[in-house]
């Protein structure tokens, strides 16, 4: 070793570079226990380590060392990989739903949704934003009977419509619209505590659309031991958006981001466009953590719905930020942005993920 190489350093740099390989080969297991699916999380993260993994392998680089190409070589592939799976969802990809289109002149569908975290206490910050944000739809998660009493004291009389499932398990959900909503259901197709909603909305212009609400359990050791529950629920609702005559909205919680092989599988089974794609990460959760970002709520739409803007919103005391949604709704445009096709393949493994879980469901 070279008289200007710390060996210490070197160990030291070797470590993090193995540690960065490792991080990046687990997810690659194929088991749905929660301490190997929990790595799908952390791509951006992990892109950020592996990439200076690279950059400090050289700083102690014996260049007539063979075994520190391999190495190198070994970080960069993970650094590549790491890349590969959140490229989608920078700025510059390619958009999945296109922008509205600058003639458009019809109506704009206004989505808030926000996981309140049912144990803040602190609801004063989410009431000053119903009625500031002038959405058509609101949907609120993680909210219990105490929380449908603080929204009520503050909803506007205009959401006339509503499905209101509260619970005290962190599950529960309140939908409240402006629109018309019809044929009502609200779902347990995994376990009778966790709901889910389906709803078709009446659009002003007379269209109508199939909104599904979901909000399945995170495979994390207090909630799930397995990502298994919530990999079906998925993909029951990614049969069922394939499956819909009508136009397709889905939004919720699905405790997942969207590179990871199961939100994949769902967007291209369920034929429908991730408005995130080719627009940012906008990172959702956790909100009490800078460093361990990553985006849990989502809003996926079939191809005849265009994004006219997409954002987090501002703190409202939870571990999660809310989102607000602004789509046009512009059939005539559908060719323009197909939605990715599902092979054979692809529908034979989320049936056999969505198979044998009983379902529930209650008509409104």
């Amino acid at each position: 070793m070279s008289e200007n190489k710390s060996p210490k350093l070197y160990i030291a740099i070797e470590i993090f570079a193995v540690l960065a390989i490792v991080l990046t080969l687990i997810p690659l297991i194929a088991i749905d226990y929660w301490w190997i699916r929990v790595f799908d999380f952390p791509h951006i993260q992990l892109t950020i380590l592996t990439l200076v993994a690279f950059i400090l392998f050289f700083v102690q680089f014996h260049w007539d060392c063979w075994q520190d190409y391999i190495v190198a070589a070994a970080i960069a592939a993970c650094f590549v990989f790491q890349y590969s799976k959140i490229h989608a969802y920078l700025p510059y990809a390619t958009l999945d739903a296109k922008n509205t289109s600058e003639n458009y002149t019809g109506d704009i569908l206004k989505i808030y949704t926000a996981n309140v975290l049912q144990k803040n206490k602190k609801p004063e910050k989410l009431q000053k934003y119903i009625d500031t944000t002038n959405a058509d739809i609101l949907l609120f998660m993680e909210t219990d009977t105490q929380w449908q009493q603080q929204i009520q004291q503050v909803l506007p009389q205009a959401y006339r419509y509503k499905v209101e499932v509260p619970l005290d398990n962190t599950y529960g959900v309140l939908l409240y619209s402006k629109l018309e909503l019809t044929d009502v259901r609200t779902r347990y197709l995994v376990d009778d505590s966790i709901p889910s909603i389906d709803t078709k909305v009446l659009l002003p212009n007379g269209d109508k659309f199939q909104l599904f609400v979901l909000h399945p359990t995170p495979p994390m050791p207090q909630h799930n031991p397995s990502s298994s529950d919530r990999d079906a629920e998925m993909m029951k609702y990614a049969n069922l958006s394939r499956e819909s005559e009508l136009p397709v909205v889905i939004l919720g919680d699905f405790n997942d981001v969207p590179w990871s092989a199961t939100t994949s599988l769902f967007r291209t089974v369920g034929e429908v466009l991730d408005i995130r794609r080719g627009r940012g990460f906008y990172n959702s959760f956790n909100a009490n953590n800078f460093l361990m970002r990553w985006p849990l709520d989502h809003v996926f739409v079939s191809s005849e719905f265009r994004v006219k803007k997409f954002i987090t919103g501002e703190d409202i005391n939870s571990d999660h930020f809310p989102t607000y949604t602004e789509l046009s709704f512009e059939p005539q445009l559908k060719d323009k942005q197909k939605p990715v096709v599902p092979t054979e393949e692809e529908l034979k493994r989320a049936k056999e993920q969505a198979e044998g879980v009983r379902k529930m469901e209650l008509d409104y």
